[in-house]
């Protein structure tokens, strides 16, 4: 019979496809014990019940996600995305004829924001955001981190591998921390979105490209499938897909072709 940790594991996974293994039980535990307290209850099986069936069950389901999920991220992450973006990807899409008028890219899974505003400072870097209309979204299952994605307010830890002319283009420092700046806002949106909900998926429309990194690592073999059709649904013909560098599609079977590009793999 399933103990009480599994029950709540496989609730969550239900929920957005999340996978946690015997080796998180102690640290989930110790986070969720936490939301046991507040709510008055006095174990983890009244807890699981009261996500199952209490009114509030649904908003404190995604209270407990934001406990037990990583938001790990800093701008520039993986940057040779970034070239490949810009140098590669969205000449591909001008001479196919796509992106007439506008550019449009979904970060799913963004975290805080690092990476939409990387792929903005990107565009505008280029000069793709010149020739076109450029509309960057970017979605998380965490509400606090679309909260801290639309503030675009981040610490010097964000900055790590940043280009210094680059932060001081883009950023205004003041004592709460360096602020992104207007212009760069407004290339940007950010949305809460779990990537299972294919119709609240549809509101992201039709995008010319694709980044979701680090996500599709933590979900189960189901949940990956789902979420790749999903985006397969959402791009444009012609677009692109791009994953993190541990990730492929190498084991799922789908409607996507690899691209091989002088620094990456994409789909």
């Amino acid at each position: 019979m399933p103990d009480e940790f599994q029950r709540l594991r496989d609730l969550f996974n239900k929920h957005c496809g999340l996978q946690f293994g015997p080796e998180a039980r102690t640290s989930m535990e110790r986070r969720l014990r936490e939301r046991v307290v507040v709510l008055g209850l006095s174990s983890f099986a009244q807890y699981h019940e009261y996500l199952r069936s209490h009114s509030r069950g649904r908003a404190e389901l995604d209270e407990a996600l934001e406990l037990i999920t990583v938001n790990e991220t800093y701008f520039f992450r993986e940057d040779y995305q970034l070239r490949a973006l810009m140098t590669e990807i969205v000449p591909m899409i001008v001479k196919a004829g796509g992106a007439k008028g506008r550019l449009s890219i979904w970060s799913a899974g963004c975290s805080t924001g690092e990476e939409v505003y990387s792929i903005a400072i990107a565009a505008r870097e280029s000069g793709a955001a010149d020739r076109r209309e450029v509309r960057v979204f970017g979605s998380d299952i965490s509400r606090r981190c679309v909260v801290a994605a639309r503030k675009g307010v981040y610490g010097a830890s964000s900055f790590r591998v940043t280009p210094p002319e680059l932060k001081r283009r883009y950023f205004t420092e003041r004592p709460d921390g360096f602020h992104v700046v207007d212009e760069l806002r407004a290339l940007c949106q950010f949305g809460h979105l779990n990537l299972l909900d294919s119709s609240r998926a549809a509101v992201v429309g039709r995008v010319d490209v694709i980044f979701c990194r680090n996500v599709l690592i933590y979900l189960d073999e189901e949940s990956r499938r789902r979420v790749i059709d999903i985006f397969y649904e959402r791009l444009s013909p012609g677009g692109f897909l791009l994953l993190g560098h541990s990730e492929s599609l190498l084991n799922v079977t789908t409607a996507f072709e690899i691209v091989h590009l002088r620094e990456d793999l994409v789909y």
